[in-house]
């Protein structure tokens, strides 16, 4: 006994859910790696070619690599906020608005320099400057 029926016809295979699928995951990979290119980002720190001219009474904050602030030539005793404050009011004396100077150094953490920032405009100062040194020469940095 045999109860398969025979079929003229052949298997046949159908191909366009394949290349719906296919072109979706291309329109995909397309997408995801325009994108994974633009989070990439370059930063060049600028340079300054020009000095800054003191022409009335400043106030110089110089911080270094540690974090540490020095108003003038005097090391603070912390790096706390009210201890920033009243060193800064003593140095500006009775200047209402002095030129506050920032001098950090290139490996100081940000947020002692934002703290500086943060304290001048507390103050009142709204003349703020970061020092710079004039570039050595040709650089070789990318």
């Amino acid at each position: 006994m045999n109860f398969r029926t025979r079929s003229d016809e052949e298997p046949e295979i159908n191909l366009i859910p394949l290349i719906d699928v296919l072109l979706m995951a291309l329109i995909f990979l397309i997408v995801t790696t325009s994108f994974s290119t633009e989070s990439q980002l370059r930063i060049r720190l600028p340079e300054a070619s020009a000095a800054v001219k003191e022409n009335g009474p400043s106030l110089r904050v110089t911080i270094d690599a540690k974090g540490q602030y020095f108003i003038g030539d005097q090391e603070l005793l912390n790096d706390t906020p009210e201890v920033l404050r009243n060193a800064m009011t003593r140095a500006a004396g009775n200047n209402k608005d002095p030129l506050v100077i920032i001098n950090a150094d290139g490996r100081t953490p940000h947020e002692a320099v934002v703290r500086v920032m943060d304290m001048a405009q507390k103050l009142g100062f709204t003349h703020l400057t970061f020092a710079t040194q004039q570039p050595a020469g040709p650089s070789t940095r990318e």
